[in-house]
């Protein structure tokens, strides 16, 4: 294998073809698939080989990353692709899949002699255009020579949390993160809708924190995106955000830790996306204040 791998990316939706691209841009050669193939083929211009199955995409392939919506989706997809994938390839496992498919995902790996990366990335769509996700990262030394160029590809910084990938230790720091970003972005929504029913000018509650403690740049942000009806595209949608606040949940739950707040926010997640605000941002949650879609 050269120094420049030959990598598969499974999953082409608003991160996935921001990673391919970057790939493409790093000079790898990259095939990509998606299960809808209009999304991947504007990657052809970047030099992607758009790939009509999983088993095409993975075949001969030093490297496949999958992005995909769910854990389930990335066994279904790596299935399909099991008859072509290469036994001693890098499985580099982006997905947000929780941390109890962990397992299923790792045995899959020993089953057809891949090297299992658990490999979430801290980050949105912005910061995934950019190549300046964060990549949490758990194992083997043994395959990193492959892997360490696609992870500088797509991200700024990778945080390697041990060398055992089926112990899920990268995704369970995923689930910490994301925690605290559904948080925020909960405690964001329901700030500014009780201004509005308040009769409150939100432009006073930011003067009133600016500089202080309580200011902080992701609240603005999402603010923002919703005060100055930014919310499509979305960089990270409400349907997307909801699935992994029932994941965090299930991970306390496991684990014996009652978590009130995330199992809140899935809740308002649910209602905005009932409402019909599913694939707009997660700032969208704003909405869940109200009876209707205002």
């Amino acid at each position: 294998m050269s120094d420049k791998p030959t990598v598969s990316v499974l999953g082409t939706g608003i991160m996935g073809a921001a990673m391919a691209r970057n790939l493409c841009r790093a000079g790898l050669e990259v095939r990509a698939w998606n299960r809808t193939r209009d999304k991947a083929e504007p990657l052809a211009a970047e030099g992607a080989r758009i790939t009509g199955t999983p088993a095409e995409a993975v075949e001969g392939a030093d490297v496949v990353l999958t992005m995909l919506y769910d854990g389930n989706t990335v066994l279904e997809v790596m299935r399909e692709a099991a008859p072509a994938l290469r036994r001693g390839a890098a499985w580099v496992q982006s997905t947000t899949a929780g941390s109890e498919l962990i397992t299923d995902l790792a045995a899959f790996a020993r089953e057809h002699g891949l090297l299992f990366y658990d490999a979430p990335v801290l980050g949105t769509k912005e910061p995934a255009e950019a190549g300046r996700l964060t990549v949490l990262a758990a194992g083997p030394a043994q395959g990193r020579a492959a892997v360490t160029p696609v992870f500088d590809a797509v991200g700024a910084k990778t945080l390697w949390t041990g060398e055992d990938g089926a112990a899920g230790s990268a995704s369970r720091l995923k689930l910490v993160a994301n925690s605290w970003v559904l948080a925020v972005t909960a405690a964001t929504g329901e700030t500014l809708a009780l201004a509005k029913g308040l009769g409150v000018d939100p432009r006073d509650f930011f003067e009133l924190i600016g500089g202080g403690p309580l200011d902080m740049g992701y609240l603005r942000a999402k603010s923002g995106v919703l005060l100055e009806d930014r919310l499509t595209p979305a960089s990270f949608a409400v349907t997307t955000a909801e699935k992994d606040a029932r994941l965090i949940v299930a991970a306390g739950r496991r684990s014996g830790v009652r978590l009130d707040v995330a199992e809140a926010t899935a809740e308002r997640l649910a209602r905005a996306a009932a409402q019909g605000h599913g694939q707009e941002d997660m700032a969208a949650a704003y909405f869940a204040s109200f009876d209707g879609k205002d």
